[in-house]
């Protein structure tokens, strides 16, 4: 069996277990404690992305300063949702264990890494937060058999999976430093979720917040954000096991 590439998520967010008596106000996103992640927020946020965005009319008469990076687009509402909510939280942590960034990422970085348009808000927003993730500390946690046969029923769903592969030849391509790497930051981000009391509106739920993915886009390892019971970890893989690391681990 040939293994596809396992890539440490670029997207940058998080999340996991939905709260009992889970809160729900209009206008309010999310919440990480007290503190409410407005709808507002988010549409500013997106609406400040999209201005920097050439249209088709306007792309051609835009000088090179202010012409968008080849291949940017929007993220998602769930996106910057799931964003805002994991720097809240990285912070947090970070403060509370005294937490120390092993790297600083600037917004020149994530501008040209990303294709994220300079000057915005989101741009700022994903430069914090590959800094403060690089604070938080890497525990190795070996997968259970429930890890790995999740890893291979999504894989298989998902079309990167042969039907014929076993959970045990699996294993062997995929079961590794980076795999379990992924395993102990969802179980650092879990406690934490449940600690600052993290609860996301109905409108975005189930929200997965990869910390792992294969490289063509197809979460391995996630922390599911908002409904109970959901906090699977989704594994997948393909073709010869390669594993590199994307921005969500490292400096741009």
């Amino acid at each position: 069996m040939r293994a596809r590439r396992l890539v440490a998520a670029a997207s940058v967010a998080v999340g996991l277990v939905a709260l009992a008596g889970c809160r729900s106000e209009p206008g309010v996103a999310a919440y990480v404690g007290d503190h409410r992640i407005t709808e507002d927020a988010v549409t500013n946020m997106l609406d400040g992305l999209r201005a920097k965005l050439p249209t088709p009319s306007s792309e051609e008469s835009a000088s090179p300063e202010q012409a968008a990076p080849s291949g940017s687009q929007l993220p998602s509402r769930g996106v910057l949702v799931s964003d805002m909510v994991l720097l809240d939280v990285c912070q947090r942590l970070s403060a509370d264990k005294g937490y120390q960034p092993q790297q600083r990422v600037t917004v020149e970085q994530v501008v040209s890494q990303f294709a994220i348009p300079a000057d915005t808000a989101y741009a700022e927003m994903v430069a914090d937060l590959i800094t403060c993730r690089s604070a938080l500390p890497t525990e190795s946690v070996a997968p259970t058999k429930q890890d790995l046969t999740e890893l291979v029923d999504a894989g298989k769903a998902a079309g990167v999976i042969p039907a014929e592969v076993t959970v045990e030849q699996a294993a062997a391509q995929l079961d590794g430093d980076q795999l379990r790497g992924a395993l102990g930051s969802k179980k650092l981000l879990a406690e934490a979720i449940a600690d600052y009391q993290v609860s996301v509106s109905p409108r975005y739920r189930p929200l997965e917040i990869p910390l792992l993915s294969f490289s063509a886009g197809q979460a391995a390892v996630s922390v599911p954000l908002g409904e109970p019971g959901s906090e699977s970890v989704t594994n997948v893989s393909t073709p010869e096991p390669q594993v590199v690391e994307s921005a969500g681990a490292v400096a741009p």
